[in-house]
């Protein structure tokens, strides 16, 4: 399961269009959800967008894992951290996944629990 956080937030790293397309077929089921405060969206295309505008906000900012990591009955929750490689984060977000029975994500539902202000 810890492989799957990997993936999850190397699709969210991943800059190439075409890359990260194939990244988000490889961890997403077609009809996956992505749920957090500033996007509610279905499939591939609607999650790599969502992921480019994260990146476009972002830019040179790297996404990495947390500390927290729990999983049961096909579902995981997990923090991961958004900033310049190698530095403090600047953003610090929770996530909870449904896994579709081939091991994909059907659902995320994502926290934001630390942002920049202003």
């Amino acid at each position: 399961m810890s492989n799957l956080v990997e993936r999850y937030l190397a699709a969210w790293n991943e800059t190439d269009a075409v890359a990260r397309a194939k990244a988000v077929a490889e961890v997403w089921t077609e009809d996956a959800t992505y749920t957090d405060p500033l996007a509610d969206v279905a499939g591939h295309a609607g999650i790599a967008a969502v992921i480019e505008g994260a990146q476009g906000m972002f830019p040179g900012f790297v996404f990495t894992a947390g500390k927290v990591y729990d999983a049961h009955h096909g579902i995981a929750r997990f923090t991961w951290h958004l900033g310049p490689g190698g530095e403090e984060p600047v953003v610090i977000g929770f996530d909870v996944v449904e896994l579709a029975g081939d091991g994909r994500i059907s659902k995320v539902l994502g926290f934001l629990d630390q942002v920049p202000t202003a």
